[in-house]
């Protein structure tokens, strides 16, 4: 395992692996890794035979009030679990390094950023864009992978390579879940035994809304599915519901009506005590 930590460095790295012929894979983490990162290494090692893992926990992604000095941070933990992964270099930067002093540029993405995360979280697509920006510039990856769980955040990701001429893939990969439902989040680490008990609801709220469409004689309105996912969340006392939207899986923009063949997303964020949790399910409206 190789491990670097400075843009020069991480940049030698790809160089030579790109000039012998060869292909990077990326996974961009900000560590507290767990087995839904494991997936996306695997998938990675699969399909290249250098495999780059970013740890960084980004600070301009957070807001005012948000967990960015309790973020886990287990480094040892994170390199192990690479390595057994497939991982075969660990890119781990300090924030000086990937924000010098006086640095005053900032990446920006619209339209898609503009609901959801985008408007709880007043700034935080930015700096995802300019985190991302910065680590495919160092690592010059071919192909970089992220997991469904941030469905937004890849759509964001998506849009940016396609505005600024990245010449990387992106992959997408679906999301692991533990065996009660649970989406594999690095901040589970804070539910409490109650609140860990109670969040499997969300998965079963967004099977639910699927199951409510796939057996309906005519597709039911978007509303009605919202009103529905809600319904079965808030039966849990411990769920605080942010948003629960039924929308378009590529736009999340909420349809006026469902038309077969429409490709939508339930998603939710939902905090049981101080944590926060993000999930979402994607499925077709049947023809």
């Amino acid at each position: 395992m190789t491990i670097l930590s400075t843009v020069n460095d991480m940049r030698r790295h790809a160089h030579d692996v790109l000039t012998s012929g060869q292909t990077i894979g990326f996974v961009p983490t900000m560590g507290a890794l767990h087995d839904g990162h494991a997936g996306l290494i695997r998938r990675a090692a699969q399909e290249h035979p250098h495999v780059v893992v970013s740890i960084f926990v980004n600070p301009t992604q957070f807001g005012p009030g948000e967990d960015f000095d309790r973020y886990p941070r287990t480094f040892e933990h994170d390199v192990t679990l690479a390595t057994e992964a497939g991982a075969t270099a660990i890119f781990a930067p300090s924030v000086m390094e990937m924000y010098p002093l006086q640095a005053s540029t900032t990446v920006s993405v619209g339209g898609v950023t503009d609901v959801l995360e985008g408007a709880s979280r007043p700034g935080h697509f930015d700096g995802v864009a300019t985190i991302v920006s910065k680590l495919f510039l160092a690592t010059q990856a071919t192909e970089a992978y992220f997991g469904q769980k941030d469905l937004q955040q890849t759509l964001v990701v998506r849009q940016l390579v396609r505005d600024l001429l990245f010449p990387i893939t992106i992959t997408v990969v679906p999301t692991v879940r533990e065996a009660d439902g649970l989406a594999m989040s690095s901040r589970n680490v804070y539910l409490s035994t109650e609140d860990r008990a109670a969040a499997p609801v969300l998965y079963r709220a967004l099977r639910e809304v699927e199951r409510l469409v796939l057996e309906a004689a005519v597709p039911p309105s978007p509303l009605n599915l919202e009103s529905a996912l809600r319904a079965i969340i808030s039966q849990e006392e411990r769920a605080h519901i942010d948003y629960a939207v039924v929308v378009d899986a590529d736009t999340l923009r909420r349809p006026d009506v469902l038309s077969p063949g429409d490709s939508l997303a339930a998603v939710v964020a939902v905090r049981f005590g101080s944590t926060r949790l993000l999930d979402n399910h994607l499925f077709t409206v049947p023809s």
